[in-house]
C-alpha cells in the first residue's frame, strides 16, 4: 500500500480515537499552520529519458578501480525482475545496506570530453511545494557526473525555469561564472557551481544536494517575501545529466583514450526533494484532491494528486484565495503576526455572494471591502442595509428577517410618486390628498374626477344676503362664506359669444373708491384694449372704462381678478342697467377670463361663423 495512503487512514485512526487540537487555530483564534516537513519525492514517479535494458539486455561495468573483480560488471534487462534498474528505485525507501539502483542505457564508447548528453529524470509531485532541497544520492562506486541542470516547474510541466547549475566549467557548459554572487535584484536568478565535485564518496555513494534558499539575501525574511516564495514553488523537479566527464581547458583530448564499455552510464540510488506541501499558511496537511477542487482526476497514471485540507475561511488547491462569500477583506497569506483569515461579507442575510472592493476597503480604514450582490427580499445597499426604491422598512422586524421590507403601495392617482419614506412608509401625495398611501381626501376636500387633482376643496354655499351681510360687518372673513363659482367659466365657445352683446379685451389697472355705489360694488379701472363685439347703438369703445363686480364675489375671487393683468369679457348691458351700475358690470351672465394669447386667432374665428348665432 502506498506510504500516503497509509499515513490518511492513520489520520483517520486517530480522529475516530479522538482529534487533537487544530493547529490552524488557538482557543478560537486564527493562527499561521503549515503542514509537515516531508520528502515530496518519496513514492512519486519518476520519467527517464533513458533506461538500460529497455531495448534488451545488456551489460553495464563500473569506472576502473578497487572494486572486486566479481562486482565489476552487471546485466541489465528489463524483461527479468532480478535484473532491472527502473526510476522507480529513485523515490523508494532508501536503505544503504540494500542499495537499489537507476541506471540509464550504456552510452557509446566515445572521448572522455564528448560523451552523449542530456539524459533526464522528470519528478512529478502532484502538488505545488515549497523545497528546501533537492539531492541526489549516487550508486556506490558509480561514474559521478561532471555537469548537472536542475529546472522546476510550478505549473505542472508547462513552463520550465532552471533552479541550479553543477559544471566544473560553469562559464563553457552553461555560459555562467562559478559560484555567482546573488543579489536582493536578482534572487530568482540560478547559480552555477563547482562544489559537487568536493562532495565526499559516502558509504553508499556520492551525494549531489541543492539548497534552495543557500546565498539569498531574502532568506532570513521568507515570510514577507513574495520573490523566494515564488522561487521555491514547484510541482515538477527536472535533473538533466549533461555531461560525464570533462577534458579540462587547455587539455589535448587523446582521442585513443577510450572509455571501457558498459562504463558510460549514469547510475542514482535516491532521488529525494524536501519541502512543504504549499498552503500558503491556511492549512495544517494535505489530502487527496477532489474534483471540486479543480484537478482533473483519473486523467492517467502520475503522481496522487493533493489539496490543501484549508481552513481560514480560505478554498483553492493551495488555499489561495477566499471560499465564496467570504470578500470582506483581501486575500493574504498567512504570517506570524496576522493569519489573515478571509472575512464573511456582511449581507444581513439578504444575499449569496459578494465581491471585494478595495476604494471601499481603504476608505473604511481597512475594515470592510465586501460589497453584496443580487440583494434579495427587496434590499438594496453594499450591505443589503436598506430597502429600495417603492419598500420601505418595517419598525417591528429587524433588518435581517426576509420581510423587512413592506412594499409602499402608494395609490396611483393620490400620490406623485411611488417611492415612500424609508422610516414611515409615507407617500407623496398631491394636494388635498392624505393617508400613509394617499389613498382618501384631506379634511374640507373632496373627490373629483381628474386624475391631476383627484381632490378639490369643498365650496360652501351662502345667499347673496348673507355674503353681503358678511362684506358689511368683516370684510377679512368674507372668503369663509364664499358660495360656489359658475363650473363653465374657463371655457369659450360660439354659443357663449353668441349670447353675450359685448365681448371685449380690458386691462384691469386698478381699484378705484366705491363713492356712492356703497359697499356692495367694488369699482374697478378698466383699459379696454380691443372690442371684438358690441350692441348696435352701444358707446362701447377702447380707452379707459369702469368695472363693477360685487365686493362678496370679488373677495371670494368668483371672478378672481388681479390688478395689470388682460382678461376677456362677455358680458350682458341690461345686466348693467338692473342693477343701477353705469358701466360695465359683472353679473350671473358674465364670463370673465384671464386672456390667453391664442383667444385672438380663436376670437376672429368665432366673428367669422357669428352669422350662425339665430
Amino acid at each position: 500500500m502506498p506510504v500516503r495512503a497509509v499515513a490518511l487512514l492513520a489520520a483517520a485512526a486517530l480522529a475516530l480515537a479522538g482529534a487533537p487540537p487544530d493547529p490552524c487555530y488557538e482557543d478560537e483564534r486564527p493562527r499561521r499552520c503549515i503542514p509537515d516537513f516531508v520528502n515530496a519525492a518519496f513514492g512519486a514517479p519518476v520519467a527517464a529519458s533513458s533506461t538500460c535494458g529497455r531495448r534488451g539486455p545488456e551489460s553495464l561495468c563500473d569506472p576502473p578501480g578497487d572494486q572486486p573483480p566479481d562486482s565489476a560488471c552487471r546485466v541489465c534487462d528489463a524483461a527479468r525482475s532480478d535484473r532491472r534498474h527502473p526510476p522507480a528505485h529513485l523515490t523508494d525507501l532508501n536503505n544503504p545496506h540494500d542499495v537499489t539502483c537507476w541506471r540509464s542505457a550504456a552510452l557509446p564508447p566515445a572521448a572522455y570530453d564528448s560523451p552523449p548528453d542530456n539524459v533526464s529524470l522528470t519528478l512529478s509531485l502532484g502538488k505545488k511545494y515549497e523545497l528546501t532541497y533537492v539531492s541526489l544520492q549516487f550508486c556506490p562506486r558509480a561514474a559521478r557526473p561532471d555537469s548537472v541542470a536542475i529546472y522546476k516547474s510550478a505549473d505542472y510541466g508547462v513552463t520550465w525555469q532552471p533552479f541550479q547549475f553543477y559544471s566544473s566549467q560553469c562559464r563553457r557548459v552553461y555560459g555562467r561564472p562559478n559560484k555567482a554572487t546573488v543579489t536582493s535584484a536578482n534572487e530568482q536568478e540560478a547559480r552555477c557551481s563547482d562544489s559537487h565535485r568536493l562532495a565526499g564518496e559516502g558509504s553508499g555513494g556520492a551525494r549531489l544536494a541543492f539548497s534552495t534558499l543557500e546565498g539569498r539575501p531574502s532568506a532570513a525574511n521568507f515570510d514577507i517575501s513574495p520573490v523566494l516564495q515564488d522561487w521555491v514553488t514547484a510541482t515538477d523537479v527536472r535533473v538533466v545529466f549533461n555531461r560525464l566527464h570533462m577534458v579540462s581547458e587547455g587539455e589535448e583530448p587523446d582521442g585513443k583514450r577510450q572509455a571501457a564499455p558498459g562504463t558510460q552510464h549514469y547510475a542514482v540510488s535516491d532521488f529525494a526533494v524536501g519541502g512543504r506541501c504549499k498552503c500558503n499558511g491556511h492549512a495544517s496537511r494535505c489530502v487527496p484532491a477532489r474534483a471540486e477542487d479543480g484537478v482533473a482526476l483519473g486523467a492517467g497514471a502520475g503522481a496522487q494528486q493533493l489539496a490543501c485540507d484549508c481552513k481560514h475561511n480560505t478554498a483553492g488547491r493551495d488555499c489561495e484565495r477566499c471560499k465564496p462569500f467570504h470578500f470582506d477583506r483581501p486575500w493574504g497569506r498567512a504570517t506570524a503576526r496576522d493569519a489573515n483569515e478571509c472575512k464573511e461579507c456582511n449581507c444581513n442575510g439578504h444575499a449569496r455572494r459578494c465581491r471585494f472592493n478595495m476604494e471601499l476597503y481603504k476608505l473604511s480604514g481597512r475594515a470592510s471591502g465586501g460589497v453584496c450582490l443580487k440583494c434579495r427580499h427587496y434590499t438594496a445597499g453594499r450591505h443589503c442595509h436598506y430597502c429600495r426604491e417603492g419598500y420601505y422598512r418595517d419598525p417591528a422586524k429587524p433588518i435581517t428577517h426576509k420581510k423587512a421590507c413592506k412594499p409602499c403601495d402608494c395609490h396611483p392617482v393620490g400620490a406623485s410618486g411611488k417611492t415612500c419614506n424609508q422610516t414611515s412608509g409615507q407617500c407623496p401625495c398631491k394636494d388635498g390628498v392624505t393617508g400613509t398611501t394617499c389613498n382618501r381626501c384631506a379634511k374640507g376636500y373632496q373627490q373629483s374626477r381628474s386624475h391631476i387633482a383627484p381632490c378639490i376643496r369643498i365650496p360652501r354655499v351662502v345667499t347673496a344676503v348673507q355674503a353681503m351681510e358678511a362684506v358689511d360687518a368683516e370684510p377679512g372673513r368674507a372668503t369663509e362664506q364664499c358660495g360656489r363659482c359658475r363650473a363653465g367659466a374657463r371655457t369659450l365657445n360660439l354659443n357663449k359669444y353668441c349670447s353675450r352683446d359685448y365681448v371685449i379685451m380690458g386691462r384691469v389697472v386698478g381699484r378705484e373708491p366705491a363713492g356712492g355705489t356703497g359697499a356692495a360694488w367694488a369699482r374697478l379701472a378698466l383699459a379696454v384694449q380691443a372690442v371684438y363685439k358690441r350692441a348696435p347703438r352701444s358707446r362701447l369703445r377702447r380707452g379707459a372704462a369702469v368695472l363693477y363686480v360685487r365686493a362678496a364675489d370679488l373677495a371670494c375671487n368668483c371672478p378672481k381678478i388681479k390688478i395689470n393683468k388682460s382678461y376677456l369679457i362677455l358680458g350682458v348691458e341690461k345686466e348693467g342697467a338692473s342693477s343701477g351700475m353705469p358701466g360695465l358690470t359683472v353679473g350671473e351672465r358674465t364670463l370673465l377670463l384671464e386672456w390667453r394669447d391664442d383667444w385672438h386667432r380663436r376670437i376672429r374665428r368665432l366673428q367669422r361663423r357669428a352669422i350662425n348665432c339665430h
